[in-house]
Protein backbone atom coordinates (compact mmCIF):
# COMPACT_ATOMS: atom_id res chain seq x y z
CA UNK A 1 0.00 0.00 0.00
CA UNK A 2 2.88 2.38 0.77
CA UNK A 3 4.25 1.92 -2.75
CA UNK A 4 0.81 2.56 -4.25
CA UNK A 5 0.38 5.76 -2.24
CA UNK A 6 3.79 7.07 -3.29
CA UNK A 7 3.04 6.39 -6.96
CA UNK A 8 -0.41 7.98 -6.66
CA UNK A 9 1.25 11.05 -5.19
CA UNK A 10 3.60 11.31 -8.17
CA UNK A 11 0.70 11.06 -10.63
CA UNK A 12 -1.48 13.59 -8.79
CA UNK A 13 1.37 16.08 -8.42
CA UNK A 14 1.76 16.11 -12.21
CA UNK A 15 -1.93 16.00 -13.13
CA UNK A 16 -4.15 16.68 -10.09
CA UNK A 17 -7.38 16.95 -12.12
CA UNK A 18 -6.71 15.06 -15.34
CA UNK A 19 -5.33 11.90 -13.71
CA UNK A 20 -8.51 11.04 -11.75
CA UNK A 21 -10.64 11.80 -14.82
CA UNK A 22 -8.53 9.57 -17.09
CA UNK A 23 -8.60 6.74 -14.56
CA UNK A 24 -12.37 7.10 -14.29
CA UNK A 25 -12.69 6.93 -18.09
CA UNK A 26 -10.67 3.72 -17.97
CA UNK A 27 -13.53 2.09 -16.10
CA UNK A 28 -16.15 3.10 -18.68
CA UNK A 29 -15.07 0.62 -21.35
CA UNK A 30 -12.30 -0.53 -23.71
CA UNK A 31 -12.92 2.50 -25.95
CA UNK A 32 -15.12 5.52 -25.25
CA UNK A 33 -15.89 8.72 -27.13
CA UNK A 34 -15.47 11.85 -25.01
CA UNK A 35 -16.86 15.07 -26.54
CA UNK A 36 -14.16 17.68 -27.00
CA UNK A 37 -11.35 15.20 -26.40
CA UNK A 38 -11.78 12.31 -28.84
CA UNK A 39 -11.92 8.54 -28.68
CA UNK A 40 -10.14 7.28 -25.58
CA UNK A 41 -8.62 3.79 -25.89
CA UNK A 42 -8.25 1.94 -22.58
CA UNK A 43 -7.58 -1.63 -23.75
CA UNK A 44 -4.11 -2.87 -24.67
CA UNK A 45 -5.34 -5.03 -27.55
CA UNK A 46 -7.28 -2.16 -29.10
CA UNK A 47 -4.37 0.22 -28.48
CA UNK A 48 -2.00 -2.07 -30.36
CA UNK A 49 -4.56 -2.33 -33.16
CA UNK A 50 -4.56 1.46 -33.49
CA UNK A 51 -0.80 1.87 -33.33
CA UNK A 52 -0.10 -0.87 -35.87
CA UNK A 53 -2.58 0.50 -38.45
CA UNK A 54 -0.83 3.62 -39.81
CA UNK A 55 -3.16 3.81 -42.83
CA UNK A 56 -6.23 4.42 -40.66
CA UNK A 57 -4.60 6.17 -37.70
CA UNK A 58 -1.97 8.79 -38.42
CA UNK A 59 0.04 11.36 -36.46
CA UNK A 60 -1.40 14.44 -38.23
CA UNK A 61 -4.75 16.17 -38.11
CA UNK A 62 -5.12 16.23 -34.33
CA UNK A 63 -2.39 13.76 -33.45
CA UNK A 64 1.21 14.22 -32.36
CA UNK A 65 2.07 16.20 -35.49
CA UNK A 66 -0.33 19.03 -34.64
CA UNK A 67 1.21 19.30 -31.18
CA UNK A 68 4.91 19.27 -32.07
CA UNK A 69 5.29 20.42 -35.70
CA UNK A 70 4.67 24.13 -34.94
CA UNK A 71 7.51 23.96 -32.39
CA UNK A 72 10.09 21.64 -33.95
CA UNK A 73 9.23 21.49 -37.64
CA UNK A 74 7.95 18.57 -39.74
CA UNK A 75 10.89 16.16 -39.41
CA UNK A 76 10.70 14.87 -35.85
CA UNK A 77 9.87 11.18 -36.52
CA UNK A 78 6.97 11.22 -34.02
CA UNK A 79 5.11 13.64 -36.30
CA UNK A 80 5.82 11.80 -39.56
CA UNK A 81 3.96 9.09 -41.47
CA UNK A 82 4.33 6.97 -44.58
CA UNK A 83 7.37 6.43 -46.81
CA UNK A 84 9.25 9.48 -45.48
CA UNK A 85 8.95 8.17 -41.93
CA UNK A 86 10.08 4.67 -42.90
CA UNK A 87 13.06 6.01 -44.86
CA UNK A 88 14.13 8.23 -41.97
CA UNK A 89 13.96 5.37 -39.46
CA UNK A 90 16.02 3.11 -41.73
CA UNK A 91 18.73 5.75 -42.00
CA UNK A 92 18.88 6.30 -38.26
CA UNK A 93 18.46 2.73 -37.06
CA UNK A 94 22.19 1.99 -36.97
CA UNK A 95 22.56 4.51 -34.14
CA UNK A 96 20.42 2.37 -31.89
CA UNK A 97 21.86 -1.11 -32.33
CA UNK A 98 22.68 -2.85 -29.03
CA UNK A 99 26.41 -2.74 -29.79
CA UNK A 100 26.42 0.99 -30.61
CA UNK A 101 24.37 2.10 -27.60
CA UNK A 102 26.39 -0.09 -25.24
CA UNK A 103 29.60 1.55 -26.44
CA UNK A 104 28.04 5.02 -26.33
CA UNK A 105 26.93 4.53 -22.72
CA UNK A 106 30.33 3.15 -21.77
CA UNK A 107 32.08 6.17 -23.29
CA UNK A 108 29.74 8.72 -21.71
CA UNK A 109 28.53 7.18 -18.45
CA UNK A 110 31.52 5.31 -17.01
CA UNK A 111 32.86 8.45 -15.32
CA UNK A 112 29.59 9.81 -13.83
CA UNK A 113 28.36 6.42 -12.62
CA UNK A 114 31.73 5.84 -10.95
CA UNK A 115 31.41 9.21 -9.16
CA UNK A 116 27.91 8.24 -8.04
CA UNK A 117 29.19 4.92 -6.70
CA UNK A 118 32.04 6.59 -4.83
CA UNK A 119 29.63 8.98 -3.12
CA UNK A 120 27.43 6.14 -1.94
CA UNK A 121 30.41 4.13 -0.66
CA UNK A 122 31.53 7.18 1.33
CA UNK A 123 28.14 7.26 3.02
CA UNK A 124 26.97 10.36 1.15
CA UNK A 125 23.42 10.59 -0.22
CA UNK A 126 22.71 10.61 -3.95
CA UNK A 127 19.74 12.31 -5.56
CA UNK A 128 18.74 9.76 -8.19
CA UNK A 129 16.67 12.38 -10.04
CA UNK A 130 19.54 14.82 -10.46
CA UNK A 131 22.02 12.06 -11.29
CA UNK A 132 19.70 10.67 -13.95
CA UNK A 133 19.08 14.08 -15.52
CA UNK A 134 22.81 14.74 -15.74
CA UNK A 135 23.54 11.34 -17.26
CA UNK A 136 20.64 11.33 -19.73
CA UNK A 137 21.64 14.83 -20.80
CA UNK A 138 25.22 13.66 -21.30
CA UNK A 139 24.15 10.70 -23.44
CA UNK A 140 21.82 12.82 -25.57
CA UNK A 141 24.53 15.45 -26.05
CA UNK A 142 27.01 12.84 -27.23
CA UNK A 143 24.43 11.25 -29.53
CA UNK A 144 23.45 14.39 -31.42
CA UNK A 145 26.74 16.24 -31.21
CA UNK A 146 26.02 18.95 -28.65
CA UNK A 147 29.24 20.28 -27.14
CA UNK A 148 29.35 20.86 -23.39
CA UNK A 149 32.78 21.89 -22.13
CA UNK A 150 34.47 22.88 -18.87
CA UNK A 151 35.14 21.19 -15.57
CA UNK A 152 33.09 18.17 -14.50
CA UNK A 153 30.85 20.48 -12.45
CA UNK A 154 30.41 22.86 -15.41
CA UNK A 155 29.59 19.99 -17.75
CA UNK A 156 27.04 18.63 -15.29
CA UNK A 157 25.42 22.07 -15.13
CA UNK A 158 25.22 22.10 -18.93
CA UNK A 159 23.55 18.70 -19.01
CA UNK A 160 21.06 19.79 -16.33
CA UNK A 161 20.22 22.83 -18.40
CA UNK A 162 19.63 20.66 -21.45
CA UNK A 163 17.15 18.44 -19.63
CA UNK A 164 15.52 21.50 -18.07
CA UNK A 165 14.88 22.94 -21.54
CA UNK A 166 13.07 19.75 -22.48
CA UNK A 167 11.01 19.93 -19.27
CA UNK A 168 10.01 23.52 -19.99
CA UNK A 169 8.59 22.52 -23.36
CA UNK A 170 6.78 19.33 -22.37
CA UNK A 171 5.53 20.94 -19.16
CA UNK A 172 3.32 23.22 -21.26
CA UNK A 173 1.26 20.19 -22.37
CA UNK A 174 -1.48 18.98 -20.04
CA UNK A 175 -3.41 15.73 -20.22
CA UNK A 176 -6.65 17.70 -20.11
CA UNK A 177 -5.58 20.03 -22.95
CA UNK A 178 -3.66 18.21 -25.65
CA UNK A 179 -2.51 21.28 -27.55
CA UNK A 180 -0.47 24.45 -27.08
CA UNK A 181 -1.81 27.98 -27.14
CA UNK A 182 -0.18 30.41 -29.61
CA UNK A 183 1.70 32.00 -26.73
CA UNK A 184 2.97 28.62 -25.50
CA UNK A 185 3.97 27.66 -29.01
CA UNK A 186 6.04 30.84 -29.30
CA UNK A 187 7.76 30.21 -25.95
CA UNK A 188 8.43 26.58 -26.82
CA UNK A 189 9.82 27.56 -30.21
CA UNK A 190 12.22 30.03 -28.59
CA UNK A 191 13.57 27.25 -26.36
CA UNK A 192 13.73 24.83 -29.28
CA UNK A 193 15.62 27.36 -31.39
CA UNK A 194 18.38 27.46 -28.79
CA UNK A 195 18.64 23.68 -28.88
CA UNK A 196 18.38 23.76 -32.67
CA UNK A 197 21.33 26.14 -32.91
CA UNK A 198 23.55 23.48 -31.31
CA UNK A 199 22.19 20.89 -33.74
CA UNK A 200 22.93 23.22 -36.66
CA UNK A 201 26.51 23.59 -35.49
CA UNK A 202 26.86 19.80 -35.35
CA UNK A 203 25.35 19.54 -38.84
CA UNK A 204 27.83 22.09 -40.21
CA UNK A 205 30.69 20.25 -38.50
CA UNK A 206 29.50 17.00 -40.11
CA UNK A 207 31.16 14.62 -37.64
CA UNK A 208 29.75 11.23 -38.64
CA UNK A 209 30.28 9.89 -35.12
CA UNK A 210 27.23 11.94 -34.12
CA UNK A 211 23.64 11.43 -35.22
CA UNK A 212 23.37 14.94 -36.65
CA UNK A 213 26.62 14.59 -38.57
CA UNK A 214 25.44 11.27 -39.98
CA UNK A 215 22.11 12.87 -40.95
CA UNK A 216 24.01 15.29 -43.17
CA UNK A 217 25.88 12.35 -44.69
CA UNK A 218 22.52 10.73 -45.46
CA UNK A 219 21.40 13.86 -47.28
CA UNK A 220 19.11 15.28 -44.62
CA UNK A 221 18.85 19.05 -44.60
CA UNK A 222 19.87 21.23 -41.68
CA UNK A 223 16.19 21.88 -40.89
CA UNK A 224 15.40 18.16 -40.87
CA UNK A 225 18.37 17.44 -38.63
CA UNK A 226 17.30 20.13 -36.16
CA UNK A 227 13.87 18.54 -35.86
CA UNK A 228 15.29 15.09 -35.23
CA UNK A 229 17.75 16.42 -32.66
CA UNK A 230 14.79 17.91 -30.80
CA UNK A 231 13.00 14.57 -30.88
CA UNK A 232 16.07 12.85 -29.42
CA UNK A 233 16.28 15.54 -26.74
CA UNK A 234 12.72 15.05 -25.50
CA UNK A 235 12.62 11.27 -25.83
CA UNK A 236 16.17 10.79 -24.60
CA UNK A 237 15.93 12.91 -21.46
CA UNK A 238 12.31 13.05 -20.34
CA UNK A 239 11.55 9.33 -20.44
CA UNK A 240 14.72 8.30 -18.61
CA UNK A 241 14.50 11.13 -16.07
CA UNK A 242 10.96 10.08 -15.18
CA UNK A 243 11.41 6.31 -15.29
CA UNK A 244 14.70 5.61 -13.48
CA UNK A 245 13.93 7.29 -10.12
CA UNK A 246 10.41 5.82 -10.07
CA UNK A 247 11.84 2.38 -10.87
CA UNK A 248 14.25 2.64 -7.93
CA UNK A 249 11.44 3.86 -5.66
CA UNK A 250 9.06 1.05 -6.63
CA UNK A 251 11.67 -1.66 -6.14
CA UNK A 252 12.56 -0.15 -2.77
CA UNK A 253 8.95 0.23 -1.63
CA UNK A 254 8.10 -3.35 -2.65
CA UNK A 255 11.15 -4.71 -0.87
CA UNK A 256 12.81 -6.29 -3.92
CA UNK A 257 15.84 -4.03 -4.41
CA UNK A 258 18.11 -6.53 -2.67
CA UNK A 259 16.70 -9.45 -4.67
CA UNK A 260 17.44 -7.71 -7.97
CA UNK A 261 20.86 -6.57 -6.74
CA UNK A 262 21.85 -10.09 -5.68
CA UNK A 263 20.89 -11.43 -9.10
CA UNK A 264 23.01 -8.76 -10.81
CA UNK A 265 26.01 -9.61 -8.64
CA UNK A 266 25.58 -13.23 -9.72
CA UNK A 267 25.64 -12.15 -13.38
CA UNK A 268 21.90 -12.62 -13.92
CA UNK A 269 20.26 -9.57 -15.57
CA UNK A 270 16.90 -11.31 -15.91
CA UNK A 271 15.37 -9.88 -12.69
CA UNK A 272 16.46 -6.35 -13.62
CA UNK A 273 14.92 -6.72 -17.09
CA UNK A 274 11.72 -8.01 -15.49
CA UNK A 275 11.82 -5.11 -13.03
CA UNK A 276 12.20 -2.60 -15.87
CA UNK A 277 9.22 -4.06 -17.73
CA UNK A 278 6.97 -4.30 -14.67
CA UNK A 279 7.82 -0.90 -13.22
CA UNK A 280 7.49 0.66 -16.68
CA UNK A 281 4.01 -0.85 -16.84
CA UNK A 282 3.03 0.71 -13.55
CA UNK A 283 4.60 4.14 -14.01
CA UNK A 284 3.82 4.30 -17.77
CA UNK A 285 6.45 6.92 -18.66
CA UNK A 286 4.44 8.00 -21.74
CA UNK A 287 0.85 8.09 -20.38
CA UNK A 288 -0.83 8.88 -23.71
CA UNK A 289 -0.15 8.49 -27.43
CA UNK A 290 -2.05 10.65 -29.91
CA UNK A 291 -3.36 9.59 -33.30
CA UNK A 292 -5.92 10.91 -35.80
CA UNK A 293 -8.32 8.86 -37.91
CA UNK A 294 -7.54 9.27 -41.61
CA UNK A 295 -10.40 7.05 -42.80
CA UNK A 296 -13.52 5.40 -41.37
CA UNK A 297 -12.97 2.49 -39.01
CA UNK A 298 -13.80 0.99 -35.66
CA UNK A 299 -12.04 0.77 -32.33
CA UNK A 300 -13.87 -1.97 -30.48
CA UNK A 301 -17.51 -0.93 -30.39
CA UNK A 302 -16.77 2.71 -31.21
CA UNK A 303 -17.08 3.89 -34.78
CA UNK A 304 -14.46 6.43 -35.86
CA UNK A 305 -14.68 8.90 -38.72
CA UNK A 306 -11.98 10.81 -40.59
CA UNK A 307 -10.72 13.64 -38.43
CA UNK A 308 -11.48 11.97 -35.11
CA UNK A 309 -8.73 12.38 -32.54
CA UNK A 310 -7.71 9.09 -30.91
CA UNK A 311 -6.12 9.22 -27.46
CA UNK A 312 -4.43 5.93 -26.63
CA UNK A 313 -4.33 5.88 -22.82
CA UNK A 314 -1.31 3.68 -22.29
CA UNK A 315 -1.77 4.53 -18.61
CA UNK A 316 -5.16 2.79 -18.43
CA UNK A 317 -4.06 -0.02 -20.75
CA UNK A 318 -1.12 -0.84 -18.48
CA UNK A 319 -2.77 -0.42 -15.10
CA UNK A 320 -5.62 -2.74 -16.09
CA UNK A 321 -3.27 -5.68 -15.43
CA UNK A 322 -3.16 -5.14 -11.69
CA UNK A 323 -0.64 -4.34 -8.99
CA UNK A 324 3.12 -4.75 -9.01
CA UNK A 325 4.26 -8.33 -9.60
CA UNK A 326 7.89 -8.93 -10.48
CA UNK A 327 7.00 -12.41 -11.74
CA UNK A 328 4.30 -11.18 -14.10
CA UNK A 329 4.55 -12.33 -17.72
CA UNK A 330 3.30 -9.53 -19.96
CA UNK A 331 0.91 -10.74 -22.69
CA UNK A 332 1.77 -9.90 -26.31
CA UNK A 333 -0.78 -7.09 -26.61
CA UNK A 334 0.71 -5.30 -23.59
CA UNK A 335 4.40 -5.83 -24.19
CA UNK A 336 6.23 -2.47 -23.96
CA UNK A 337 3.13 -0.62 -25.19
CA UNK A 338 4.31 2.54 -23.35
CA UNK A 339 7.15 2.74 -25.88
CA UNK A 340 4.65 2.59 -28.73
CA UNK A 341 3.96 -0.15 -31.26
CA UNK A 342 4.14 -0.71 -34.99
CA UNK A 343 6.06 1.75 -37.20
CA UNK A 344 6.37 4.31 -34.40
CA UNK A 345 7.80 2.00 -31.75
CA UNK A 346 10.46 4.02 -29.92
CA UNK A 347 13.59 4.00 -32.06
CA UNK A 348 15.70 4.79 -29.02
CA UNK A 349 14.45 1.85 -26.92
CA UNK A 350 17.84 0.04 -26.95
CA UNK A 351 19.55 3.24 -25.81
CA UNK A 352 17.02 3.73 -23.01
CA UNK A 353 17.62 0.18 -21.79
CA UNK A 354 21.39 0.63 -21.89
CA UNK A 355 21.12 3.83 -19.82
CA UNK A 356 18.80 2.22 -17.27
CA UNK A 357 21.11 -0.77 -16.86
CA UNK A 358 24.13 1.50 -16.41
CA UNK A 359 22.52 3.79 -13.82
CA UNK A 360 20.36 1.33 -11.88
CA UNK A 361 22.96 -1.43 -12.08
CA UNK A 362 25.54 0.86 -10.48
CA UNK A 363 23.14 1.95 -7.75
CA UNK A 364 22.23 -1.62 -6.82
CA UNK A 365 25.86 -2.75 -6.83
CA UNK A 366 26.61 -0.48 -3.86
CA UNK A 367 24.73 -2.67 -1.40
CA UNK A 368 21.38 -2.25 0.33
CA UNK A 369 19.87 1.21 -0.27
CA UNK A 370 17.28 3.22 1.57
CA UNK A 371 15.29 6.26 0.49
CA UNK A 372 15.95 9.16 2.85
CA UNK A 373 14.01 11.94 1.10
CA UNK A 374 11.56 12.22 -1.76
CA UNK A 375 9.09 14.65 -3.26
CA UNK A 376 7.08 14.61 -6.47
CA UNK A 377 7.46 17.03 -9.38
CA UNK A 378 4.61 19.42 -10.19
CA UNK A 379 3.65 20.96 -13.51
CA UNK A 380 5.24 18.25 -15.65
CA UNK A 381 3.82 16.21 -18.54
CA UNK A 382 5.65 13.03 -17.59
CA UNK A 383 4.94 12.25 -13.89
CA UNK A 384 8.23 12.19 -12.04
CA UNK A 385 10.01 12.75 -8.76
CA UNK A 386 11.48 16.18 -8.17
CA UNK A 387 13.95 14.62 -5.72
CA UNK A 388 14.69 11.05 -4.66
CA UNK A 389 17.66 10.84 -2.32
CA UNK A 390 19.10 7.44 -1.46
CA UNK A 391 21.95 6.28 0.72
CA UNK A 392 23.44 2.97 1.72
CA UNK A 393 21.34 1.26 4.38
Amino acid sequence: MRAAWHELGVQLAAHPLAYPVIRALGRVGPAVRVPGLGVIVNDAGLARQVLTDPKTFRTGGGGAADLWTPVFGPSMLVNMDGPEHRAMRRKLSEFFTPAYVKQLCADVLDEPVDRMAVRLRRGEPVDVVDATKVMSGAVTSALVGFTVTGSPAEREAGYRRLTHQSELITGMVKLGRLSLTPEQTARARAIADEVGAAASAAWVDGDENTAVGRMRHFGLSEVESRGLASAFLIAGTETISSLVPRLVALLHDHGVLTEVANALRAGDTGPLNAAIDETSRLVTPAPIILRNAAMPGRIGDVRVLPGDRVVVSTLNCAKAYGRFDLGRAHPPELRRLWFGAGPHFCLGYPLAMAEIHAIVGTLLAQGPLRIIRRNAARGVLFPAYQRLEVSRA
